[in-house]
C-alpha cells in the first residue's frame, strides 16, 4: 500500500494551484501543500523575520515542517503545489519522498507563454506572496529568462504534461487510477 506525492512543475499562472485544488477534491485522502500560502502567511504576519537577501529560508522551513508533518503523521497523499522548475530541487524532494515510501508523480505544465502573459495581466491574485518582485509580470519575465531542464520520465514513477486547460481532467483521471491501483494512503 503506497501513498502518492504529486508534484506540480510550471511557471506562474500555469494552473498549478487550480489543478492541485481540483485533484484534492477528487483524490480521497489527499492534502495540498502550497508554498504560496506559506509566503503569504509570513508576509502578512512575520515580514520582519524575512532574510533581506538570498533564499527565503523562513518560507522553506515552514514548508518543510508542514510537509514533514503531513508525511510522518498522516496517511494522506501529498499534492505539492510549487513551481518545482529546477531539476536539482526536484531530485532532492523526490529522494525525500521516496525515502519516506511515497511514489512520486510529476505533472508538468507547459502552457504557451502568450496564455501565461494574458493570465498574469488579468490576474486578481494577491501579491502578498512576493518578497523580491512586485508583480506577476516580473515573476514571469524572470522565469522566462531562466534556463531549466524539463522534467523527464526517469525522475518520477509517472510524468504527465498539461499543454492546455482541457488536459487537466484526463490527467486527474489517470492519477486517480494510479491511486486505486496502489490502494495506498487514506484513499482506502
Amino acid at each position: 500500500m503506497s501513498r502518492l506525492v504529486i508534484l506540480t512543475v510550471g511557471k506562474t499562472h500555469s494552473g498549478k494551484t487550480t489543478f492541485a485544488r481540483k485533484i484534492e477534491e477528487k483524490l480521497r485522502g489527499s492534502v495540498v501543500i502550497d508554498q504560496d500560502n506559506h509566503a503569504e502567511f509570513i508576509n502578512t504576519f512575520y515580514r520582519n523575520l524575512l532574510p533581506p537577501e538570498g533564499p527565503n529560508t523562513l518560507k522553506y522551513a515552514i514548508s518543510q515542517t508542514i510537509l514533514d508533518y503531513a508525511v510522518d503523521h498522516t496517511t494522506y497523499h501529498v499534492i505539492l503545489s510549487n513551481s518545482n522548475r529546477h531539476q536539482k530541487g526536484r531530485t532532492n524532494i523526490i529522494k525525500y519522498f521516496r525515502a519516506k515510501g511515497l511514489k512520486p508523480i510529476l505533472v508538468n505544465f507547459k502552457i504557451p507563454d502568450e496564455i501565461l502573459q494574458m493570465r498574469v495581466s488579468e490576474s486578481k491574485r494577491s501579491t502578498r506572496i512576493f518578497r523580491s518582485a512586485s508583480t506577476f509580470e516580473e515573476v514571469l519575465a524572470k522565469q522566462n529568462k531562466e534556463v531549466v531542464k524539463e522534467p523527464n520520465e526517469e525522475e518520477a514513477d509517472h510524468l504527465f504534461t498539461i499543454h492546455k486547460q482541457e488536459d487537466v481532467d484526463s490527467v486527474i483521471s489517470e492519477i486517480i487510477k494510479i491511486s486505486q491501483n496502489e490502494k495506498g494512503g487514506a484513499d482506502n
